[in-house]
Formats: structure tokens, C-alpha cells, sequence
């Protein structure tokens, strides 16, 4: 009994040791591991697009892959022009945003200053603002410049693909789950990008296709994403000089109202219980990934949460582990 729980204690020990090496690993390699897991996750989808191209139009694979990968660049090289057109914009009318900026927080000032609080060394100035807008398109262009190496994994893991033996076992279930959520969450991130875009540009709100493309991104990041992508426009819309009161509760509400209604109601239509994640797990899943990964891991954090649980739920050792991700807190102990 007491060799039994020794042997338990070491176990648990070993196990520790290894989660906390592989961690450090990640962290280590994040710039070779990032794209090539965000272009494997992008091969599991694009394959079912390579295998319909193919058999619809009765093309040889590596056609079908050439066809597919065009159209990727060409996809690429339209988000790009619309970073470069939206920084360029940003530029030209960083004077309005600044004298509009500082108008705002001289009225501000002056009425805490009649009530009697003085807070004015609290506010932003407008080159912090300026500030965080620039880090946030600078951030995306970074993500975008990326996506010609991930576009290069993507295409070997592609190409590798047709020479491949059929998949079976746990990789079976793997990509059973990953494609599914993927595909789903591709959808309706795209719709949501392309309506949030359409509804602030109908406001006249600047930069707002720039905003609809953070907002198909955010999308990928759990219940924290569509708040950031709602509040993102905001700093914007409150330094555009001509923008109304109304207009700028249009532009919460729009964009608020379309994140609810697709993520409250489209989504878990389409995704039901693909991935069998608790939101708990899936709220760690973003703070760990996120410190490893940056953006990237938490974009990657759910999917990849749940490739960890279908493999531990694969050993007889580790499957507990792998329930306690699901939820399944008294599952193995009622069997």
C-alpha cells in the first residue's frame, strides 16, 4: 500500500516536471512552433478544401493545392493593402484626432474641476491614445507579415498530406473535433468581421473595415474577444470630430448586438459540443497560451485545449485529466 502511493507520489512528480519542461520549450521555440501549429490547424481545414476542389472540378491534388494556395495569397494580399490604406489613414488624420482629443479633455478637466476633483493628470493624452491605436494596427501587421511563412507550412503540410496513409485512432478524433470548430468558427468570425465592417461604415466611422478585420480575428478568442473587438472602435469614434452622441451608441450597440447574436445563438448552433470543453478550462486555456504565445496562443488556446484532452483521454493513466477538461468531474469514479 505504502510502495503503491510512493509510486503515485512519483508519478505526479515526473508528470509536473515534464508539464513545466514542455512549457518552457514552447516558450523557448515560439518562433518556429507558432506558425507552423497555426498552419497545421489551417492544413486540417484547408485540406477538405483542397479534397472539394479536386473531386468538383476533377483536377489532379497538386493542382487543386496550387488553386487553393493562390487564392490564399490573394486573400493575404488584400488584408494587407487594407492594414497599409488604414495606417496611412491613420496617419493623415492624426492632427484631427489629437485637436479633438485635447477639446474633450479640456471639458472634461473644467467640469471634475467644478465638481471639485482634479484628475486631468489621470487622462490619456492624445499621443497615448494615438499610441495604443498604432501598437494594435502595428501588432496586425506583424501578424499579417507572419502569414507568408505560416503560408509556406501550410503548403508542405498540405503537400505531405496526399502522400499520407489514411488517419486513424487518436489523429482521427483530432481532426474530427478541430475541423469541425475550426470550420465553424472561420464562418461565423467571418460574418462577424463583414457585418461589424458594413455597420461602422454605414456610421461613417473611420477605419471601419480595419475594425471589422479585428473583429473576425478577436472572434477566435472565447467570450474576452468579442468584448475587446466591441470596445476597440471606441477610442476612435470619440476623437472623430464629426460624430454624434447617437452615432457613437450606434457603434457600441451595432457592433455589441452582432457579437451577441452570433456568438449567443449562430455559434452553438453550429458548433454544439465539438470540442467538450468546460468554460472554466477554457478561460485558463487563454491565460496560459496567451503568456506562452501572445495573440497567437490565444487564438490557438481553445483547439489546442482540446487536442491536449482527446490525447489524454486516450490513456488509461491520463484520462482523468483529460475528463476533469471536459467537466466530467465524477464521470470515472460513477463508472
Amino acid at each position: 500500500m505504502e510502495s503503491a502511493h510512493l509510486e503515485r507520489v512519483q508519478v505526479t512528480c515526473i508528470a509536473t516536471l515534464t508539464a513545466l519542461a514542455v512549457a518552457a520549450a514552447l516558450y523557448w521555440l515560439a518562433p518556429v512552433m507558432v506558425p507552423f501549429v497555426l498552419a497545421a490547424f489551417i492544413a486540417m481545414v484547408l485540406s477538405h478544401l483542397v479534397n472539394l476542389v479536386s473531386t468538383r472540378l476533377r483536377l489532379p491534388t497538386a493542382l487543386a493545392l496550387a488553386l487553393v494556395a493562390i487564392a490564399a495569397v490573394v486573400v493575404i494580399g488584400l488584408l494587407a493593402g487594407l492594414v497599409s490604406r488604414s495606417a496611412i489613414e491613420l496617419g493623415q488624420d492624426a492632427g484631427a484626432y489629437r485637436a479633438r482629443l485635447t477639446e474633450l479633455q479640456d471639458d472634461a478637466i473644467a467640469m471634475l474641476g467644478r465638481a471639485g476633483l482634479g484628475i486631468d493628470a489621470l487622462l490619456p493624452s492624445s499621443a497615448t491614445v494615438a499610441g495604443w491605436i498604432s501598437s494594435a494596427t502595428n501588432a496586425l501587421g506583424g501578424l499579417l507579415s507572419q502569414s507568408v511563412l505560416v503560408l509556406i507550412f501550410v503548403l508542405f503540410l498540405l503537400g505531405g498530406r496526399s502522400r499520407r496513409a489514411p488517419v486513424a485512432g487518436v489523429w482521427r478524433d483530432i481532426e474530427s473535433s478541430v475541423q469541425g470548430y475550426v470550420a465553424a468558427k472561420l464562418f461565423t468570425s467571418s460574418l462577424t468581421g463583414l457585418l461589424v465592417g458594413i455597420a461602422l461604415w454605414a456610421l461613417g466611422i473611420d477605419l471601419a473595415f480595419l475594425f471589422g478585420l479585428f473583429a473576425f480575428l478577436l472572434n477566435f478568442i472565447p467570450n474576452v474577444g468579442s468584448l475587446v473587438a466591441t470596445l476597440l472602435p471606441l477610442p476612435i469614434v470619440l476623437v472623430t470630430p464629426d460624430v454624434t452622441g447617437v452615432t457613437a451608441i450606434l457603434a457600441f450597440a451595432i457592433p455589441g448586438a452582432i457579437q451577441f447574436g452570433i456568438g449567443s445563438v449562430l455559434e452553438p448552433r453550429l458548433m454544439g459540443s465539438s470540442l467538450d470543453l468546460h468554460p472554466a478550462v477554457i478561460l485558463m486555456a487563454l491565460i496560459f497560451w496567451g503568456m506562452l504565445w501572445g495573440f497567437v496562443g490565444m487564438l490557438l488556446a481553445t483547439p489546442l485545449t482540446a487536442v491536449l484532452k482527446i490525447v489524454l483521454e486516450r490513456n488509461e493513466l491520463t484520462a482523468p485529466v483529460g475528463d476533469l477538461l471536459a467537466g466530467r468531474f465524477h464521470g470515472r469514479a460513477a463508472s
